[in-house]
């Protein structure tokens, strides 16, 4: 029987002098499903790391109520990380889309840990690479490719263990919360989903998408 990977927190990986320092500082807090996290100045002056659940950074357009997601957050992840390295304002919210629990560190010590620390240097820098691809992708997604090609590549995706941003990403979310993942809406989602049924590509249970024929879903784009 095959073991489920432990997911380690990037504290973990330091000297256990440095993690018995760090502990003074740490603070667990837990959020509800639905609850709306952090004010601005909470943002500017904490750092912290998701240790289970799944929270969603996002931006909205409060003219017209447009969302779009940057990340789903889990457990491992760790925000904000361009706060704590230009120490600016970001004009983000945080939402949790289920029960979650983070550790929270006062971000002027994360700060010293970057200027002292290799090991965490050499843990944090690999990780902000992956966000920044990331966002680059995102970006790329949204300007060159259909909607229906943005959904079957995140569907794609959430099937590869390699891709550590994606993988298991959608399990559980409603198609309003996939819509703005790919920056679109909700009925568009169903739409594009019931498309890929009819044709046997996919079947869908429960906010649940199985592939059924993966030759199928990339025959439809060109991004592989």
């Amino acid at each position: 029987m095959s073991q489920q990977a432990v997911t380690v927190h990037p504290f973990q990986t330091l000297e256990p002098t440095v993690q018995n320092e760090i502990s003074r500082y740490t603070k667990r807090l837990t959020f509800k499903k639905g609850e709306t996290l952090f004010s601005s100045d909470e943002i500017e002056r904490y750092f912290y790391i998701v240790l289970h659940g799944k929270i969603k950074n996002y931006q909205m357009n409060l003219e017209n109520g447009k969302e779009q997601t940057i990340f789903i957050l889990r457990e491992g992840d760790m925000f904000d990380t361009i706060v704590l390295l230009d120490g600016e304002s970001h004009d983000v919210m945080y939402e949790a889309l289920e029960e979650s629990e983070v550790m929270q560190l006062p971000i002027e010590e994360v700060r010293t840990l970057l200027r002292t620390n290799e090991a965490f240097n050499r843990m944090f820098f690999p990780y902000l690479a992956k966000q920044m691809r990331h966002v680059e992708e995102l970006a790329t997604d949204l300007s060159l490719y259909s909607t229906s090609e943005r959904l079957i590549k995140l569907l794609l995706q959430n099937l590869d263990p390699n891709n550590k941003l994606k993988y298991k990403l959608i399990q559980g979310l409603s198609n309003t919360e996939i819509a703005k993942l790919i920056g679109t809406v909700r009925h568009v989602v169903e739409r594009h989903l019931k498309a890929l049924k009819e044709d046997g590509s996919i079947e869908t249970k429960n906010k649940e998408v199985r592939i059924l024929d993966a030759t199928r879903l990339l025959e439809k784009i060109n991004l592989f």
